[in-house]
């Protein structure tokens, strides 16, 4: 079995939705291996105010934290979508192993990323949650490949809300966002006129 992996944000020296971090590793490994302690990771992450625009990589598996490592990050542009289907894909749990979204990734032909669609409902993008913007609120699919630690902050606080969405619903959506634990909230936002069959 392949290591998991956190990808935290560093921001002005403080970890971004670090609960949210704790809360996932900690129920990935009570699922693969059960009765294991928890794991705080602020007792492991050794930051300090000038770390701003960081991205922190933390693998783990049962045994433990086996790696972290800090970098500078630089968010990939991201102007046009591809939607490739791919029913059986399964990235509940955020793993070292990304070989099938490799895979799909491959597939965008001549646009950024993709955006995958599973048994008939959007999900994510090789990289991304989404939400979709109806001209009243965001909304994310209710089925992402990855329940992403942005994706449980922003449900918490009532930004986004989760449906069902199809691929022959999109023309009734504006705009979509990207974002993950390390894009923002809305520093990612195409027009959904960029989403290509």
């Amino acid at each position: 079995m392949c290591p998991f992996i956190e990808t935290i944000r560093i921001k002005q020296g403080k970890a971004c939705n670090l609960s949210y971090h704790n809360e996932r590793l900690n129920d990935t490994r009570r699922h693969f291996w059960p009765g294991c302690p928890d794991i705080e990771l602020d007792k492991y992450l050794k930051l300090t105010p000038e770390m701003d625009g960081m991205k922190c990589r933390v693998i783990y598996d049962g045994g433990g934290i086996k790696e972290i490592s800090y970098a500078a990050y630089r968010m990939r542009p991201v102007h046009s979508l591809r939607l490739v289907c791919s029913d059986d894909i399964d990235y509940t749990y955020k793993s070292t192993d990304r070989e099938v979204l490799n895979r799909l990734f491959a597939c965008r032909g001549e646009q950024d990323d993709v955006l995958i669609v599973r048994r008939g409902l959007l999900t994510d993008t090789s990289i991304a949650n989404i939400a979709l913007f109806d001209g009243k609120d965001w909304v994310t699919p209710k089925s992402p490949l990855l329940r992403g630690t942005c994706r449980m902050a922003l449900m918490d606080k009532g930004v986004i809300k989760e449906k069902d969405i199809r691929p022959e619903e999109l023309s009734s959506y504006s705009f979509v966002r990207l974002f993950n634990a390390m894009i923002e909230w809305g520093a990612l936002e195409l027009s959904t006129g960029t989403i290509y069959e």
